[in-house]
């Protein structure tokens, strides 16, 4: 395991995007780095492979790429975790409050377990209202959440506060725009 590996000199960093004001930090570079992409699923699975999970829930849709090879390495299930109206059958869902209006997230119903150990993984954390809504909607159904992974923070945003208790690992963290 390489710890010593410079993730942030892979992350794209784009300012004004998607607003005036915002710096973007774009992990498709990480994507087509073969030797990133591996440490960053190297370093998901010598953390998790011991933590005793049940199931990976992935946050649409940059979480799939890094919770499905996760998953696949662990022998877990992958749990997508959507935006409403893309799953088929029946789903369970809760809506939140965004800065300006409010989103929904789903999950298939029969995905959902009670007594599970879930990871949450998506590929950034900024403010955490997604990663919460997603807390939420595992704990309504009788899971619990083990800890929500993520590639990048932005802890200046304060997710930590609006998760709490439920811990958050990244990979790196950026303390400011």
């Amino acid at each position: 395991m390489d710890t010593a590996f410079n993730l942030d000199a892979v992350i794209r960093k784009v300012p004004d995007f998607p607003k005036k004001g915002i710096l973007f930090y774009d992990i498709t570079s990480i994507l087509m780095d073969p030797a990133a992409f591996a440490h960053c699923v190297s370093q998901m699975v010598s953390r998790y492979r011991s933590a005793g999970l049940d199931a990976i829930a992935a946050i649409e849709a940059r979480g799939f790429l890094f919770g499905a090879p996760l998953a696949l390495d662990l022998g877990l299930p992958l749990q997508l975790v959507r935006k409403q109206g893309k799953l088929p059958g029946e789903t369970v869902s809760l809506t939140y409050e965004l800065e300006y209006g409010s989103d929904t997230v789903e999950m298939h119903q029969q995905d959902l377990r009670p007594g599970e150990r879930v990871l949450i993984v998506d590929d950034l954390i900024a403010t955490g209202g997604t990663v919460r809504a997603t807390v939420d909607l595992i704990e309504r159904a009788g899971g619990s959440v083990h800890e929500v992974f993520c590639v990048i923070g932005l802890p200046f945003l304060e997710y930590e506060r609006r998760l709490a208790p439920v811990r958050v690992h990244t990979l790196l963290n950026y303390d400011s725009e």
